[in-house]
């Protein structure tokens, strides 16, 4: 029995099984869900043929050491920013073996949102080796803590699979 609810999993095993199909291999790069996508992904029988690796990088300083996203980008435009949640999935793809990344950075709440960043305000990208990109800004709203990481997970797994249908 899964932790995560039906349809998050059910997303996970179509992951996995074209994945698995297609012959390639995901990584993730996350703050605000803390591990939660490579962990419903890990969760499906078969995943170590899929997942190569799950960077989770909370702070600006793990952001920067592992996935190279830069101090000027995190100054000028802050760790929840399109420009952050892009530096993020180029650093995971190019620091795996996989054909498709995914990066999420998200204000989760309770607090530390603002007027202009607010709590339920998330930056996801994929990437795909070839250069395909798609970049989706949320605003789940303050939804509460946990229902903003799991709708970040089932918008990174939907943004996963739209991006591997060309791949």
């Amino acid at each position: 029995m899964s932790i995560f609810p039906g349809d998050i999993e059910e997303q996970a095993r179509q992951i996995i099984a074209e994945f698995s199909a297609k012959n390639i291999m995901v990584s993730t790069a996350e703050s605000c869900t803390g591990g939660l996508i490579v962990g419903v992904l890990t969760e499906i029988a078969g995943s170590s043929a899929v997942v190569d690796r799950g960077f989770v990088t909370y702070t600006n300083q793990a952001k920067m050491e592992m996935l190279g996203v830069s101090e000027a980008t995190l100054a000028a435009y802050g760790a929840v920013s399109k420009e952050t949640a892009l530096q993020m999935v180029h650093g995971a793809l190019f620091r795996s073996r996989a054909k498709i990344s995914v990066a999420v950075t998200g204000i989760a709440g309770p607090s530390g949102g603002s007027d202009h960043k607010p709590v339920g305000l998330v930056h996801l990208a994929a990437r795909s080796r070839d250069g395909r990109l798609i970049h989706r800004e949320m605003r789940y709203g303050d939804i509460g803590r946990d229902q903003v990481r799991l709708a970040t997970v089932r918008t990174a797994l939907e943004i996963v699979l739209e991006l591997s249908q060309s791949v």
